[in-house]
C-alpha cells in the first residue's frame, strides 16, 4: 500500500486552525511531527500552548478529520505534547507582531478596527442584551467581532453568548474564548471570578482591567470591537474615552421619556470626551399582539427624542437607528446563552430589527484621517 505523501499530510494539517487563535496550527508552532507507516497509520504531534489546554478535544478532532482526507490514510493517531517556555515566549512575540508589550492595537493612528462603546443612562434598558445580538449579527454579515464585557460591577456577556470555557493565558498574553458558531471572541470580568461573586473595585482597579482586556488580550484582526459599558457616565465610560480617543458610542435607550432624558446624558459625555456619536437604538418599544396590533408599554417617542436632543448639542445627526421591540425570544435567548439573531428567523420582530442595525453598521467606512496610505510623495522636474 503506497505510503500517505508527507506534503500532502502538512497540506491537510495546514487547514486546520486553532480554535482561540484561529490560525493554521502549522503557522503557530504547534505541529511538532507528522510520521506515516507504510499501511498507511499517521501519527501526528501537535503542542498545546498551555497544559490542560480546554479546546484541546477539538484540536484532536479536526486534526484527525483533515488528516483522514488524504490519500491512502488509514488510520489517526493524535499525540498532545506542551510547548516549552521558549515556544510559547515565541508565539507570544509572533501573535504581538513586535509590537511592544501592552499596547492598545486598537488606539493606533492606523488601526483598521471600528469601535464602538455600547452605553446607556440607567440600566434595566436591555444594553447588554443589543451589544451580544449585534455582535453576532455584525458576524453573520461576514466581519469579525470582538465583545468587551466592559461592566465590570454588572458583568452579563458570558451568559448571554453561552461561554462558559475560562480564557487560556500564554505567559502574559490573554486568549479569549469564542463564541460558536458566531466565531465572536469575547472576554469579561465574570470569567475571572468564583462563581455569581461580586467585583468590589475602586476607580484605578477599573481603569486598570479595561487596559489588560484591551492591550493583554490577543484579539487578532478585528473589523468590530463592541464594548459594553456600565450604565451612566462613571469610570469606565471616561476610561473608554482614554484609552480608545476614537471609539464611538452607541446609545441604547426605551421609548419611556424619563429613561430618554438619563441617555441624553449619557450620550452627551461625547461633547468633553470628543469621541462620535454613531446613533441611537431604542430598545422594548412595543409589543406586536397576535392580531397584529402593537402596545407601547413604555410610551413611545423616547429613542428619536434622544437622537433629536443629541444632534442639536453636537450639531452633527444623530441618527436613531433602529427600534427593538419587545420578543420573549430575546429574553429567552440571552437566559440561554443563544443571542436571538443566530436562532430565530424571520419570525422573530426582535431579531429583525436587530440585524437591521448591524446592517447599518457594517456598511459605515472609517475615514483614511490618521493612517498610513503607503504614498511617497515625489518632485516632478
Amino acid at each position: 500500500m503506497p505510503v500517505p505523501s508527507t506534503d500532502a499530510l502538512h497540506a491537510a494539517l495546514a487547514r486546520v486552525n486553532d480554535p482561540e487563535i484561529k490560525k493554521p496550527i502549522t503557522e503557530l508552532g504547534m505541529l511538532e511531527a507528522v510520521d506515516a507507516t507504510e499501511d498507511g497509520h499517521v501519527q501526528v504531534t501537535v503542542l498545546l500552548t498551555v497544559p490542560g489546554c480546554p479546546l484541546k478535544d477539538t484540536i484532536t478532532r479536526d486534526v484527525t478529520a483533515a488528516v483522514s482526507e488524504v490519500e491512502h490514510v488509514t488510520g489517526v493517531d493524535v499525540r498532545l505534547g506542551v510547548m516549552s517556555d521558549e515556544q510559547r515566549g515565541a508565539l507570544r512575540d509572533q501573535l504581538r507582531g513586535g509590537q511592544a508589550e501592552r499596547e492598545i492595537p486598537f488606539a493606533r493612528p492606523d488601526s483598521l478596527t471600528t469601535v464602538y462603546a455600547v452605553a446607556s443612562g440607567k440600566g434595566g434598558v436591555g444594553k447588554s442584551s443589543v451589544t451580544v445580538n449585534l455582535a453576532v449579527a455584525l458576524a453573520d454579515e461576514g466581519l469579525r467581532v470582538g465583545v468587551v464585557d466592559a461592566d465590570i460591577y454588572g458583568f452579563s456577556v458570558p451568559r448571554m453568548m453561552g461561554i462558559t470555557q475560562p480564557p487560556t493565558q500564554v505567559d502574559d498574553m490573554i486568549l479569549p474564548p469564542v463564541a460558536e458558531p458566531s466565531g465572536v471572541k469575547v472576554i469579561s470580568i465574570g470569567m475571572f471570578v468564583p462563581g455569581n461573586q461580586p467585583v468590589v473595585w475602586r476607580g484605578p482597579m477599573l481603569h486598570r482591567a479595561m487596559q489588560q482586556f484591551l492591550g493583554d488580550v490577543y484579539w487578532g484582526d478585528l473589523d468590530v470591537l463592541l464594548l459594553d459599558l456600565p450604565p451612566g457616565t462613571g469610570d469606565i465610560a471616561i476610561t473608554v474615552a482614554q484609552l480608545l480617543p476614537s471609539s464611538e458610542l452607541l446609545v441604547v435607550t426605551t421609548p419611556q421619556q424619563a429613561a430618554a432624558e438619563v441617555a441624553e446624558r449619557a450620550g452627551a459625555i461625547a461633547l468633553q470626551t470628543h469621541q462620535r456619536l454613531a446613533g441611537v437604538i431604542e430598545n422594548m418599544s412595543w409589543l406586536e399582539l397576535p392580531d397584529g396590533t402593537r402596545t407601547e408599554l413604555f410610551g413611545s417617542g423616547g429613542g428619536q427624542a434622544v437622537a433629536n436632543s443629541l444632534s442639536r448639542s453636537i450639531g452633527a445627526q444623530v441618527p436613531l437607528l433602529g427600534q427593538i421591540p419587545l420578543d420573549v425570544a430575546l429574553r429567552e435567548g440571552g437566559d440561554h446563552g443563544a443571542p436571538v439573531v443566530a436562532t430565530d428567523g424571520p419570525d422573530s420582530p426582535a431579531a429583525t430589527a436587530l440585524r437591521g442595525v448591524a446592517r447599518q453598521l457594517a456598511r459605515r467606512g472609517r475615514g483614511l484621517a490618521g493612517r498610513k496610505l503607503g504614498i511617497t510623495p515625489t518632485v516632478r522636474a
